[in-house]
């Protein structure tokens, strides 16, 4: 996570799950100066941007889906596809656009 905030331009804020795999994040995080938020337990609407790209995954893969079957490269087409997908909360942009700063054609 550190290293993908050292790629990003800024960090403003990051809003994390209570599981015992963040508890020395903290840490990590205060060091770029943001936020730092935590999600209630089954409190959904907290973790909004999570929730909607767990919904965008279940359009490939649904729950129960065995995920051993995958190779590396249909996990990587799939993660350029939702990084290549517009957001409304973005702006229209894409996650790959607001990330790098530069804009992507995506219709010649």
């Amino acid at each position: 996570m550190i290293d993908m905030f050292s790629k990003a331009r800024s960090v403003l804020s990051v809003a994390q799950d209570n599981g015992s795999e963040f508890a020395d994040h903290v840490r990590e995080v205060c060091k770029t100066g943001a936020l730092l938020f935590f999600a209630k337990s089954y409190a959904r609407w907290q973790r909004g941007t999570n929730e909607n790209t767990n919904e965008r995954i279940r359009r490939f893969w649904p729950k129960k889906f065995d995920m051993a079957t995958l190779t590396d490269e249909d996990i990587e087409g799939r993660i350029l596809i939702l990084n290549l997908t517009p957001r409304k909360v973005l702006g229209g942009l894409t996650p790959l656009e607001v990330f790098t700063g530069r804009r992507v054609a995506l219709i010649p």
